[in-house]
């Protein structure tokens, strides 16, 4: 678990190749933060990314999303523990078999499968053409319910989800919230968001965060000033 501000920050680095991925990486890779990487990263560059962050004494987050058959998924995972990455993906929507191949698949490692519950892209029109007849939140809790029935540990839902997810679960979800912006941050193609005070209040334990730092003209500036807001939350 995060024992500071800077270690509750998880970096997006949504970087078309290593090279933009490794100067951004460079600038921020003693502060404590995770970096996580994606599908466009990971795509293009592969595991050999995986290895040139953490070489650099960084944390990795490998957020692809795993959702497959069972033993696909378990295989994916422990490729994943291979690599020494401390969080990675799977989609609860894949079914209680999945998550729990998913989840054993880790368990004697240092690795700690989230599952994605829904995305911060979707609001309810979004989950109903996808013939989803609830709202996020019931979506979400009933997602987390199942994957704790199965061994989950830890979730990454959106800010507006918290609060019922702490009410229900208490301390034993590790979450992890996408979906973060700072005051007067363009939301860009998010619909479900909160600041990042705001967040750290309503029960998240890590923040994701790309833009308002990946594209700052000073990204270490925008990790301070965000780290300041997280520290304040924390402990005012």
């Amino acid at each position: 678990m995060p024992t500071s501000a800077k270690n509750k920050i998880i970096i997006a680095v949504d970087a078309p190749n290593a090279k933009a991925a490794l100067k951004l990486v460079d600038q921020l890779s003693g502060q404590g933060c995770l970096f996580k990487i994606g599908l466009q990263l990971f795509t293009a560059e592969g595991p050999s990314i995986v290895r040139e962050i953490q070489a650099r004494g960084a944390r990795v987050f490998l957020d692809l999303k795993f959702h497959d058959i069972p033993n696909t998924a378990r295989e994916a995972v422990h490729s994943a523990v291979a690599l020494g990455v401390d969080m990675t993906t799977i989609h609860l929507c894949g079914g209680p078999e999945m998550v729990g191949e998913s989840v054993r698949a880790a368990n004697e490692s240092n690795t700690l499968v989230l599952g994605v519950s829904v995305l911060t892209s979707m609001d309810e029109a979004s989950l109903r053409a996808v013939s989803v007849p609830m709202t996020p939140r019931d979506q979400v809790l009933h997602l987390a319910q199942m994957g704790v029935a199965n061994g989950l540990r830890g979730i990454v839902a959106s800010p507006l989800e918290l609060a019922p997810l702490r009410e229900k679960f208490g301390t034993a979800l590790t979450i992890v919230t996408p979906g973060v912006r700072p005051a007067g941050s363009d939301t860009g193609d998010q619909k479900r968001i909160m600041t990042p005070g705001d967040a750290i209040r309503a029960g998240a334990d890590y923040l994701v965060i790309g833009r308002p730092i990946t594209g700052a003209s000073s990204p270490l500036d925008a990790l301070e000033s965000i780290a300041d807001e997280v520290e304040s939350a924390t402990h005012g």
